[in-house]
Formats: C-alpha cells, sequence, structure tokens
C-alpha cells in the first residue's frame, strides 16, 4: 500500500491518475450573462433564396499508367 499501488489515493496521486479512490474535483459553473438584442422590425419581407448556380466541373487528367512492381534480386547462394 504505497506509492505503486494504483488503488490507493497516495499510489493515483504518484501516478497521476484518476478513478474511485481518488475523485476529480468538477470546475465551479460559471454563469455567462446574455446580451439582449434588438429585434428586427417585422416590415421586411422574406425574399425567396435562387438557387446557388452549378459549378462546372472539369474532367480529370488521365492518370499515367501504373509501374510494375520492382523485381527483387535473387538469392544468393553459398557454397
Amino acid at each position: 500500500m504505497g506509492k505503486g499501488d494504483k488503488k490507493t489515493a497516495k499510489g493515483k496521486r504518484v501516478m497521476g491518475s484518476y478513478g474511485n479512490t481518488r475523485k476529480k474535483s468538477k470546475p465551479a459553473s460559471t454563469v455567462v450573462a446574455k446580451t439582449e438584442k434588438p429585434k428586427v422590425a417585422a416590415e421586411k419581407t422574406e425574399t425567396p433564396k435562387k438557387a446557388a448556380p452549378k459549378k462546372e466541373t472539369k474532367p480529370k487528367a488521365e492518370a499515367a499508367p501504373k509501374k510494375a512492381p520492382a523485381k527483387k534480386a535473387p538469392a544468393k547462394k553459398e557454397d
């Protein structure tokens, strides 16, 4: 029950891990104050959005023919 014991709080402190024996304290929650935005006038009318123009796709260049794999050197024979 010492520094090398993973099941004790002392062992967990040494290893730098957390678990049931050594709980990790949660940071205090912070509250962010929301600011109110002025409302937009209701007089605006919504206009329907136009579809984006289609992009022209260029044909891909033909792929170069694949090279054959390099041949392996024959095994050396020992006499």
